[in-house]
C-alpha cells in the first residue's frame, strides 16, 4: 500500500528536488505557463497554488515564507501585486494542466501548465499542442482556399494568352 507516499521523487536527492522545483515555480510565474512533464506538472501545481493561496494575504510573514521557494525579488512582487489579487475570491484551482502528448526524444508524456483566467471570459489556447486540427465540412473552402484557386486559374490563364518567347 502506498499511504503517506504523497512525495514524487523523480529519482534525486531531496535538494535537488527543492532546486529544481523552485526554478520551475520561478520561470512558472514569470511566464505563467511552461511546457513539462505530466508528473513534474502535478507536483508543480500542488506546490504553486499553495504559494497563490499564501501570496493572497500581502504580509511579511507571507512574503518571508514564499521567499524561502522563490529567490527572484522581481517575480514575488509580480506575485502579491498582479498575480494573487487576481484570484482574491477563488479557493484553490489556479493552474490547469493540458497533456500535449509525448516527447520525439524519450517519449515522455508532455503537459502544459498555465494559469487560468479567473474571470472565464477568454479562455487561453495553448500553444504548440499536437492536437489535429478542426475538421471542415466537405465541399466546402475556406476564404484562403478560395483566394488561392483563383490565383491558380488566373497564372493559368495569362500562360496559355502568351505566347511562347
Amino acid at each position: 500500500m502506498r499511504h503517506l507516499n504523497g512525495v514524487r521523487k523523480f529519482n534525486k536527492t531531496s535538494e535537488h528536488r527543492r532546486a529544481m522545483f523552485s526554478n520551475m515555480m520561478t520561470s512558472f510565474f514569470r511566464h505563467e505557463r511552461i511546457t513539462t512533464t505530466v508528473a513534474k506538472a502535478k507536483e508543480l501545481r500542488s506546490l504553486s497554488e499553495k504559494v497563490i493561496t499564501r501570496a493572497k494575504e500581502n504580509t511579511l510573514h507571507n512574503k518571508r515564507v514564499i521567499m524561502r521557494r522563490i529567490h527572484d525579488r522581481d517575480i514575488i512582487a509580480k506575485l502579491f501585486d498582479e498575480i494573487a489579487p487576481k484570484y482574491k475570491e477563488r479557493n484553490g484551482g489556479y493552474t490547469r494542466i493540458i497533456k500535449l502528448g509525448n516527447r520525439a526524444g524519450d517519449a515522455a508524456a508532455l503537459a502544459l501548465i498555465e494559469l487560468i483566467n479567473p474571470e472565464g471570459s477568454a479562455e487561453v489556447k495553448p500553444t504548440g499542442s499536437k492536437k489535429s486540427p478542426k475538421k471542415k465540412a466537405a465541399g466546402k473552402k475556406t476564404k484562403d482556399e478560395k483566394t488561392k484557386d483563383e490565383k491558380i486559374k488566373k497564372k493559368e490563364t495569362e500562360t496559355k494568352a502568351a505566347p511562347p518567347a
